[in-house]
């Protein structure tokens, strides 16, 4: 197998290692950010008035719907990146086109759910009546890049396990810098409001979905990607699904829970959702550098239970937790510091501020906890246990959130969207502590030594 763009995760040091990972992933998810606050910056300055409030309000039902198929090119990863540890080249190679096959179906699928139902879910969530309209168009022209998100995100997830994220980024930042282009076209020149902004991002994906396409059939073996090997190997969709389906689940469990808590902002009307969608957007920048830590710390996991090198699992947990914790504490808090100026760049009205501060504030200067907890999951998911961090997550994180809707924050005195917003940190720690000693239930199972050295 060629070499090149790898990472030997298997063997020396770990953590240069897994910031030479996490770091272009990192870049990749903070310029996705970037492309997508384009959409609601631009509509934002440019657009109608409820332009913000349209496209910032859907974030949580997109992720609600893509998340489960998200979930599955989670599971793609661990299993190529188990293979390639463990030196199996031939699974790898039917791995690549077994999880390309299911990423243009899962596309499909969520094409037609988006395109059909967006406004039916739309109205389950309580949005005004003067945004559901432009939420709706920009929905069921956002939904027409489903299959180009999707075999862009199972693309990358293959390339991912053996440690290249560099071409990845390069096809982002291709991708991004035309979508900006085409939002100011659309909108200021064609003035096509929200529909400009979700036509752009549709072009923009099918570019990125190309590119990576194109990268796989350049590949040398086992991640060549061949056309008349295009097909699923029924042992391996098992084993995706088996993986993939709980790590899905867990995400979408999540939007369900940020669904509701969303259909709660919609009741303070349309000056609270658009400041609300601007902070969201904002400290999305720190969730996904730990997010991106979380991928690498599965992947490094992941290899090293392939190769059988258990000894090195305690320390890529660490580590990836560590250093997790710390961009969260970080750049969590620099984001609130700064927090009206870039709220500001999002809506410019100063009524506007207000509740997305009050966001960024129990949000943001909490994340480390977020932080600590998704790279835990991610480092179970790396040893093959799928189920457990999802029930935990279930229990804690969504159950604890819609408790505390439907409990505290119903009482009149704290009916405000600063209370609605306690909950996240809450069931961030609790939930954390709870993964901790599920982490340490699942090491148990494993030999602590190598497994040559146990031989």
């Amino acid at each position: 197998m060629n070499k090149k763009n790898e990472i030997d995760m298997c063997s020396g040091p770990i953590l240069g290692k897994l910031l030479k990972l996490a770091i272009p992933m990192i870049i990749s998810s903070v310029l996705q950010l970037l492309f997508n606050a384009a959409d609601i910056i631009v509509v934002g300055n440019f657009g109608s008035e409820n332009s913000v409030a349209a496209v910032g309000s859907t974030s949580s039902l997109v992720m609600l719907i893509t998340n489960l198929f998200i979930g599955l090119s989670i599971s793609a990863n661990v299993l190529t990146s188990k293979y390639i540890g463990a030196k199996d080249y031939v699974k790898t190679s039917k791995t690549v086109h077994t999880s390309v096959f299911l990423s243009i179906v899962s596309g499909v699928i969520l094409n037609v759910i988006g395109f059909f139902f967006s406004g039916d879910m739309l109205k389950l969530m309580d949005s005004p009546d003067e945004v559901i309209e432009l939420s709706t168009l920009y929905l069921r022209i956002y939904f027409f890049g489903m299959i180009a998100m999707m075999i862009y995100n199972f693309g990358s997830s293959i390339l991912r396990s053996k440690g290249d994220t560099k071409r990845p980024l390069l096809f982002l930042t291709i991708s991004g810098v035309v979508n900006v282009v085409l939002n100011l076209v659309f909108v200021i020149i064609f003035n096509m409001d929200v529909a400009g902004v979700a036509l752009a991002t549709v072009i923009s994906q099918w570019i990125s979905a190309i590119l990576i396409l194109i990268c796989l059939f350049k590949e040398e073996a086992p991640f060549k990607l061949s056309i008349k090997n295009l097909l699923p190997d029924a042992r391996l969709v098992r084993l995706i699904l088996r993986i993939g389906i709980p790590a899905g689940l867990q995400g979408v469990l999540f939007s369900v829970a940020n669904v509701i808590l969303q259909s709660f902002i919609n009741g303070f009307g349309p000056v609270t959702m658009a400041g609300c969608a601007a902070a969201g957007s904002i400290e999305a920048f720190a969730w996904v550098a730990m997010s991106a830590v979380s991928q690498a710390g599965l992947t490094f996991v992941s290899q090293n239970m392939g190769a059988g090198k258990f000894s090195r699992i305690n320390r890529i947990a660490l580590i990836s937790c560590s250093v997790s914790g710390l961009i969260g504490l970080v750049f969590g808090n620099l984001t609130y510091l700064f927090g009206p100026q870039l709220i500001a760049l999002y809506d410019p009205r100063p009524e506007v501020v207000e509740p997305g501060m009050n966001r960024l504030f129990m949000i943001c200067c909490f994340y480390f906890t977020c932080g600590l907890m998704d790279t835990l999951v991610g480092n179970i998911r790396g040893m093959g246990y799928s189920v457990m961090p999802t029930v935990v997550s279930l229990l804690g994180v969504c159950g604890i959130r819609i408790l505390w809707a439907y409990t505290v924050f119903q009482i009149p005195v704290f009916h405000n969207e600063f209370v609605l917003f306690m909950s996240y940190p809450i069931s961030w720690a609790l939930t954390f502590v709870a993964h901790l000693i599920c982490y340490l239930i699942v090491r148990k199972k494993y030999p602590k030594k190598d497994l040559c050295a146990v031989k």
